[in-house]
């Protein structure tokens, strides 16, 4: 008597393919948290390099940075309260019609000084709290 076996995995085989790929995964772990990282850190830096680029764009235009309290959202609506822009470009000066928020989930801090002639422009990074290294590195741009 021929008895024949159908093509599939048995549960030990399944098991051990699970263990394998389990391991694979723990030891990649490590390396692909630290490119998310390095990723993160660098889509913080284009957006203060872009968000800082719509504030040049914005005082060409009107002679002045936002104020403080109209923020950055200035820069995607015409401000109606506090010192009023001329000459606001009516598509904006972002591509987006939202103020990006960082890569960590915060909103950039946006502070116009000495009458909108000045502006700094900053995250803290990954613990939200000033100072910090690494990934934790404060990002400011100060004009």
């Amino acid at each position: 008597m021929t008895v024949y076996r159908q093509g599939g995995l048995t549960i030990r085989e399944i098991l051990v393919l699970i263990l394998i790929i389990s391991g694979l995964v723990a030891a990649l772990y490590p390396i692909i948290e630290s490119r998310l990282d390095d990723y993160r850190v660098a889509t913080a830096r284009a957006h203060i390099t872009e968000l800082a680029a719509a504030l040049e764009r914005y005082k060409l235009d009107n002679h002045f940075y936002p104020t403080t309290e109209q923020g950055l959202r200035a820069l995607i609506a015409m401000p109606t309260s506090g010192r009023t822009p001329r000459n606001w470009n009516s598509t904006g000066y972002l591509p987006t019609d939202a103020v990006p928020l960082d890569p960590w989930g915060a909103p950039y801090r946006y502070e116009s000084r000495e009458e909108g002639r000045y502006f700094t422009l900053q995250t803290y990074g990954a613990d939200g709290k000033p100072g910090g290294e690494g990934i934790a590195e404060d990002l400011i741009v100060s004009h």
